[in-house]
């Protein structure tokens, strides 16, 4: 029984900090999410926290300090990434404990509120969150998708068709800018046709952005090393983690499916850059081209 109640006690304490470390956190992000309407749900938020973090206390009798590593985490994860993607990732990251909640004792007669209080947080904060950067995922998308599909073909075909790291990096790079102007006017010239209130010029600024930063990245290895396969492999190694980190922003930030959408891309990524690399060699071969 002692056992029992020792592990109930040790449960308490770290529902306790939990609570109070949401408080914080929540608190923080209250004062710097734009919007009213934002700023009233994340305080309220914020307040159930504190009077959850109270209950556990009532149990515990003891102060529970935050914790200060968690609650400096995720308001800076917040701002580089976006309020939506903060929280969610939060609110994923803590769907244990709170899961954990539904195993407690019923001599936990405030259970039942909490848990209640919980699912209306889950709720308020799925109707909260609509940011400017989320709005222009589509564009990211396009300056992403294209960067990588195109350019890692372009790479592959030019590692083994002029066999010279500088000039592989000069011609991507020429090749990579012109091909971002590109994406980014047809991406204005797109938006400006599609009802919907986005403002063209931003989603051609995000467009040929994420471009042109894909294309930076995948170029590097080729301006630091010699070796050519060494340079390919980096670059592909560098866009696996590109496509893995987006999907996970997307995934977190709109709820959907990480594994389809990355498999998806890695094996599209592939195919081009293997379809690119043999032409490269034949066209070598077929031309006589020795550099």
């Amino acid at each position: 029984m002692n056992k029992g109640r020792d592990f109930e006690s040790r449960e308490v304490a770290v529902f306790q900090k939990n609570e109070i470390t949401e408080h914080f956190i929540y608190k923080n992000l209250s004062a710097r999410v734009s919007g009213i309407k934002n700023r009233r749900i994340l305080s309220q938020i914020a307040d159930d926290e504190m009077r959850h973090y109270n209950v556990w206390k009532s149990y515990t009798r003891k102060d529970v300090a935050p914790s200060r590593f968690r609650v400096w985490f995720y308001t800076f994860i917040s701002i580089v990434f976006g309020f939506t993607f903060g929280i969610k990732l939060m609110e994923s990251a803590e769907k244990s404990a709170h899961d954990s909640y539904s195993r407690m004792p019923g001599s936990f007669k405030e259970i039942t509120g909490i848990i209640r209080d919980e699912e209306e947080h889950e709720q308020a904060l799925i109707m909260l969150l609509d940011e400017t950067r989320l709005q222009y995922t589509g564009s990211v998308v396009l300056g992403l998708n294209d960067a990588l599909v195109e350019l890692i073909g372009v790479l592959a075909g030019l590692t083994f068709a002029l066999q010279n790291s500088s000039l592989v990096a000069l011609t991507a790079s020429i090749t990579g800018i012109a091909a971002a102007l590109s994406m980014a006017a047809s991406s204005y010239l797109s938006t400006k046709s599609e009802p919907g209130g986005k403002n063209p010029f931003v989603a051609a600024l995000y467009t040929g952005f994420a471009y042109i930063l894909t294309v930076l990245v995948l170029i590097i290895p080729y301006l630091l090393f010699k070796d050519l396969y060494l340079c390919l492999g980096l670059s592909f190694a560098a866009a696996i983690t590109i496509i893995g980190f987006f999907n996970y922003y997307i995934s977190i930030a709109r709820g959907v499916s990480f594994k389809s959408r990355f498999i998806e891309m890695v094996l599209l990524s592939s195919t081009v850059a293997v379809l690119s690399f043999l032409a490269g060699y034949a066209i070598r071969f077929a031309f006589g081209i020795i550099i």
